[in-house]
């Protein structure tokens, strides 16, 4: 599990053969063989480890849903450690599962924040709601807008600085992930209309 809150944005070394390796500092703290590291909002397991990065092992379900099939050195990657019980949970839970991506449509500066606004498949859109948290690239953050085809949420300064979403380029594929209470919910309801 995951708070959604980056910790550091480090840089692609190396992505060829199903492994990744990520140059980073900070999250190396503390950070063990074995350990849940999100990377780009996608909980993975770190295989190797030294002074300055850490490698994993990325599975085919995981290209699929997510844009680190496309990722090549020199890009920028939110990162994340896993939460402990010691942890404040300043965003939201976040399982790190990745479910599909979204499309980056626009950005629109606001004051001193930028309204991203994102374009995703209604099956997926079906689960963000108004002022309700949204997972993008691994940072938690939380619906301000929402229409049939796109929802948008607002970046502060610190996220502006400290996250790699302000590098995406409208058309740019973004990790997504909604909230896991919605899907279950939809679950129980569709479970009780078919024992009825």
């Amino acid at each position: 599990m995951f708070t959604g809150i980056i910790e550091e944005v480090g840089s692609v070394r190396r992505h060829d053969g199903g492994v990744l390796v990520i140059g980073c500092s900070t999250i190396l703290d503390g950070s063990g063989l074995g350990d849940s590291i999100a990377v780009n909002g996608v909980d993975l397991t770190v295989r190797a480890l030294d002074a300055a990065s850490m490698t994993f092992d990325v599975m085919n379900e995981t290209y699929r849903r997510s844009n680190l099939k496309a990722l090549v050195p020199g890009d920028a990657v939110n990162l994340e450690r896993s939460v402990t019980s010691a942890t404040r949970l300043s965003g939201h839970l976040v399982r790190g599962v990745v479910e599909t991506t979204c499309e980056l449509h626009s950005f629109t500066p606001e004051g001193e924040a930028i309204i991203a606004r994102y374009t995703v498949d209604p099956e997926y859109l079906k689960y963000i709601v108004m002022k309700g948290p949204v997972c993008l690239d691994g940072a938690s953050l939380t619906v301000m807008g929402r229409d049939d085809t796109s929802f948008s949420v607002s970046l502060v300064q610190y996220t502006q600085e400290h996250t790699n979403l302000l590098r995406r380029k409208p058309g740019d594929a973004v990790n997504l992930e909604t909230d896991i209470i919605a899907r279950y919910v939809e679950q129980i309801l569709e479970s009780r209309a078919t024992t009825r």
